[in-house]
């Protein structure tokens, strides 16, 4: 009866596993479609950007599945289930092993050989609307660059060395070798692992630049709000009249027959260009007053505001627990050398605390655990839509609602990819005991024999394993950690001194042809 009882369990857990991935896909689907272009659409880009979007965030949701494998398997007073024994035990664990490196393969593909040939694919398309063959032959050879940075990547990490000189305070790293021994190096995965990691510290970047700046601007748009549609028509209206006077008092020069100067003529082909970019924001902003979603938005814009200062109060909850959590390795770590990796937690933070908490209430803590992964998914993908797509100083592309180009689509997938790699050490960062053991107790409450007991008695995550599978990579992580503070801070100080948005931010630009005013009842019913 007991194993019956396991069974219809988990029939139930994969019953609501495949109800997750058709949600994931119905979302991939109706966001990638969202902010494509309609007249740039392509078959093959569309269902690319789908796939990663669904890669992306089927990774995600690997984090809470590992964690409540490992919690599902022991008791509340800490005992193993009667059916959870060591081969049991160990299949569950290769399970999810084998799932992350399944999906981690996935991503490796999409980044290194299919994202790349289908971008580079379009780029030729777009230069030379001929040869098929020639556009498919030009993109593989640029793609054989990415694939050979994916070779090198393996072979290195299938030679590096895990090892790191011994020095003489070097307790806290011989108890995490520890566990890479239980982790078992026998599986000859070490070069995807390095591949993986390699493609994390990436991650770890674009989560500074767009993740810290999306968790931010986020909130603070929702708490403010948009400018009225009224207003700006209001003011655009009377920039409309002061280009045409000033066209007409240029004009006015050459009724005698004289041609104008060369620097009369710059100034009237600027000041035209103007005027068309000022009569597209009228039409657009016309269609948006005259819209029953702008109504909607304004009744329940007291919601907003009360979502917005949620998110502001989750965002100040993740700074503070990310900063007490490396504060704590900062003081109790035994250094650089061992990827500042501690065991169990010295300085507790709010987020570490509620976890235990809520672990009283099933499912709460995973409810939680997936909500944190979900909002750093969210606010990535605002991040990015508010930022765009830029290489250092130079802006690539922008992310528009149904303006957005076929090759920006797939470079915002890909950024998402690797953002999601990050967002496991991320919540590591913030709750390290919850995603190392899950909801598991131990029997044995003797703190000098705490940490054989811990292995002996509970099941680590196998997230905690992968992430510190390299501790250099670890000490990039440490140290991405403060930067993805900073750069928090600078932008809710840069979030806060900004004005209003406009109601039409982002979708008027002077280099929008007039043909995209086409496309208006599609946006603004």
């Amino acid at each position: 009866s007991k194993m019956a009882a396991v069974a219809s369990e988990l029939l139930t857990g994969w019953c609501l596993f495949g109800l997750a991935l058709l949600a994931i896909l119905i979302f991939s689907w109706i966001y990638v479609r969202k902010y494509q272009s309609r007249r740039e659409s392509e078959v093959i880009s569309t269902i690319t950007a789908i796939f990663a979007l669904a890669v992306a965030l089927i990774s995600s949701a690997l984090l809470p599945v590992d964690i409540f494998l490992v919690s599902y398997m022991k008791n509340p007073n800490g005992t193993f289930k009667d059916w959870a024994d060591a081969n049991v035990t160990r299949q569950i664990e290769d399970t999810v092993l084998y799932g992350y490196y399944t999906l981690y393969s996935i991503i490796l593909f999409c980044v290194f050989l299919w994202i790349p040939f289908v971008y580079f694919y379009y780029e030729e398309k777009e230069e030379d609307d001929g040869n098929t063959c020639l556009h498919v032959k030009t993109a593989f050879k640029y793609t054989l660059g990415f694939m050979t940075v994916c070779a090198v990547l393996l072979l290195i990490g299938a030679f590096v060395p895990l090892d790191i000189p011994d020095k003489k305070n070097s307790t806290e790293w011989e108890k995490v070798k520890l566990l890479f021994e239980e982790f078992g190096s026998s599986h000859g995965l070490t070069a995807l692992s390095f591949s993986i990691s390699s493609l994390t510290v990436i991650g770890m970047l674009a989560a500074i630049t767009y993740t810290a700046y999306g968790m931010s601007a986020l909130p603070l748009n929702l708490i403010k709000g948009t400018t009225s549609a009224a207003y700006e028509r209001l003011e655009n209206t009377e920039d409309i009249e002061e280009v045409e006077q000033h066209l007409l008092r240029i004009k006015s020069k050459c009724r005698d027959g004289r041609p104008l100067s060369s620097r009369d003529r710059r100034t009237v082909q600027q000041l035209e260009e103007r005027l068309r970019t000022l009569r597209r924001r009228e039409r657009h902003l016309e269609s948006i007053e005259k819209s029953w979603w702008t109504k909607f938005c304004e009744a329940i814009r007291p919601l907003k505001i009360v979502w917005g200062v949620f998110f502001i109060i989750v965002a100040l909850l993740f700074t503070v627990s990310l900063f007490l959590s490396n504060l704590d390795k900062a003081l109790h770590s035994a250094g650089f050398d061992s990827g500042f990796i501690i065991l169990g937690t010295n300085l507790t933070n709010p987020l570490n605390m509620l976890l235990p908490v809520l672990q009283r209430v099933f499912p709460l803590d995973y409810i939680l655990i997936t909500t944190i992964v979900m909002y750093f998914i969210f606010t990535s993908m605002a991040g990015i839509r508010n930022m765009g797509i830029w290489f250092f100083w130079i802006r690539l592309y922008k992310i528009r609602r149904g303006k957005t180009r076929p090759q920006a689509l797939l470079f915002l997938c890909m950024i998402l990819l690797l953002i999601v790699l990050h967002t496991s050490y991320m919540i590591y960062s913030l709750a390290p005991q919850y995603v190392m053991y899950g909801s598991q107790k131990y029997l044995v409450q003797v703190r000098y024999f705490l940490f054989a007991f811990l292995l002996d008695q509970c099941t680590v995550t196998r997230t905690y394993l992968f992430l510190h599978k390299f501790w250099f990579f670890s000490a990039a992580y440490y140290f991405g950690n403060w930067a993805f503070i900073a750069v928090f801070l600078i932008g809710l100080i840069v979030s806060c001194c900004k004005g209003k948005k406009s109601v039409i931010e982002g979708e008027v630009d002077e280099d929008d042809s007039d043909l995209s005013d086409d496309e208006l009842s599609v946006y603004y019913p």
